[in-house]
C-alpha cells in the first residue's frame, strides 16, 4: 500500500447477493495477471460483461454511470467465500473500493484485503437490512468510514462501531504492511544488535 488509510465519505455500491465468492470476483483466468492496476476490468467480469467483451444489458450494478467514483460496497451475507486468491480484494481496490460493509467474510479474504487497503467491515443482520433500506429509499445517502474510531457515521448523526484488528488497523493507518513496519524498526534492531556481544559463528571450526 502507498497511502495511510484516511477516513473518507461515499455513496454505497448495493450488492445485496450472498455467498458471492472469489471466482465471481474475478475469475480465474485472470490470476496470472500481476498489474493489480488492471484488475479493475476483471473485477465481477462475467457479471459485467459478454463473451464479446460488451458489457450486458441491463448493466451491472458497477456499470450503472451513477456509481462512478462511489468506494463503499455493500454487500449480502458471506462475502468472499471460496478460494484463497489475493487478486479477489485486489480487484476490488483497484475498481475504487476501500469499505466493504457485510454480515460476514472469509477469513482469508479478511486477511487478504486487510493487507491491500481494503477495510471488511461486519455488522449485524439487522444492521445490514437497514442500510440496504436506507440505500433503496435514498441512493445517493453518504456514509463516513472512520477507521480511526472504528466507526461508520450514518446520516442523521448516527454511529455504527465496527471491529479489527488492532495490528492491521495499525497497518491500514501508517499505509505499510509487515514488511514494511519491519523496516521501520531498522534503527532499534541495530541498536540492540550493537549493545549486545558479538556472536559466535558457529561455521568456523574450531
Amino acid at each position: 500500500m502507498a497511502e495511510p488509510y484516511s477516513s473518507f465519505s461515499s455513496r454505497v455500491i448495493p450488492l445485496p447477493a450472498e455467498n458471492v465468492d472469489t471466482d465471481q470476483i474475478v475469475p480465474a483466468r485472470f490470476l496470472k495477471v500481476t498489474d493489480k492496476a488492471g484488475l479493475g476490468d476483471a473485477l465481477f467480469r462475467d457479471w459485467r460483461f459478454e463473451a464479446d467483451g460488451s458489457l450486458k444489458n441491463p448493466a451491472f450494478v458497477l456499470d450503472k454511470p451513477e456509481m462512478a467514483g462511489r468506494q463503499i460496497l455493500l454487500a449480502g451475507d458471506n462475502f468472499g467465500c471460496g478460494s484463497s486468491r489475493e487478486h479477489a480484494p485486489w480487484a476490488l481496490v483497484a475498481w475504487g473500493v476501500r469499505a466493504v460493509i457485510t454480515t460476514s467474510c472469509a477469513d482469508i479474504f479478511r486477511g487478504n484485503a486487510l493487507k491491500n487497503g481494503l477495510l471488511p467491515i461486519n455488522v449485524s443482520p439487522e444492521r445490514l437490512t437497514q442500510l440496504f433500506e436506507m440505500s433503496a429509499a435514498d441512493p445517493d445517502i453518504e456514509l463516513t468510514i472512520d477507521l480511526e474510531s472504528q466507526v461508520v457515521h450514518l446520516p442523521g448523526d448516527e454511529d455504527l462501531p465496527f471491529d479489527v484488528d488492532p495490528f492491521a488497523k495499525l497497518m491500514l493507518l501508517r499505509g505499510t504492511d509487515e514488511l514494511g513496519y519491519l523496516l521501520g524498526k531498522a534503527d532499534a534492531i541495530d541498536a540492540w544488535e550493537a549493545a549486545r556481544p558479538a556472536r559466535v559463528d558457529t561455521r568456523i571450526g574450531t
